[in-house]
């Protein structure tokens, strides 16, 4: 495989997505970002005194009717930065780490914001709600289905209303594979395969 690549997942709650890019990174030795990169976008704009949880609920509240931006003085801070301000951050530093090197990232809208780069390959992780209410009780903390379809309900708005594209439509990604039929380790070598194939 060539190892110029970057490799974009978004993953429906529930289904094993990070575990999956887990795999996937130390199959090939690429670095994967996460939330790291809420925290390179919450240092860009000076912000230090807002916990991961409060980033992340600022990052994922978007208002669909009303189009409204949550300012982080809602939090109690000094700055009147909004939510648009972190994903513009946020992008900026997918970018950066992108054109760095070779890597995984996980969500992010990393997939269209890096659209237009060469050599980025776009997954999408899905599952069954009989897959995906099982991991919720045994590795989501006890997570219902309902719990989880809210949290995806957050990520399909987010990624719509900074896109402008339907989150999980498989026609804004290079692959879409369900993790509810075949243990990870296995997809994760199916998707290597796929890509090599794409590089060919």
């Amino acid at each position: 495989m060539n190892k110029d690549i970057v490799i974009t997942i978004s993953r429906k709650y529930g289904c094993g997505g990070r575990e999956l890019a887990g795999i996937l990174a130390k199959k090939l030795n690429l670095k994967l970002y996460d939330r790291q990169i809420v925290h390179i976008a919450a240092a860009k704009l000076g912000i230090d005194d807002l916990k991961e949880e409060d980033l992340l609920e600022l990052e994922n509240t978007v208002h669909p009717l009303t189009m409204a931006f949550m300012p982080f003085r809602s939090f109690g801070i000094r700055m009147g930065e909004s939510s648009r301000g972190i994903f513009l951050s946020e992008a900026t530093a997918v970018r950066k780490l992108a054109q760095s090197g070779s890597c995984i990232i996980l969500g992010r809208c990393a997939d269209y914001v890096l659209d237009d780069m060469p050599n980025v390959f776009s997954i999408f992780v899905s599952a069954d709600d009989k897959y995906r209410e099982k991991r919720g009780r045994e590795v989501y903390d006890g997570k219902t289905l309902k719990e989880l379809d809210i949290e995806d309900g957050k990520r399909a708005r987010y990624y719509s209303y900074y896109t402008g594209q339907q989150w999980g439509e498989p026609s804004n990604y290079d692959l879409v594979v369900n993790t509810g039929k075949v243990p990870l380790d296995k997809i994760a070598d199916a998707i290597i395969e796929y890509i090599e194939a794409l590089q060919k």
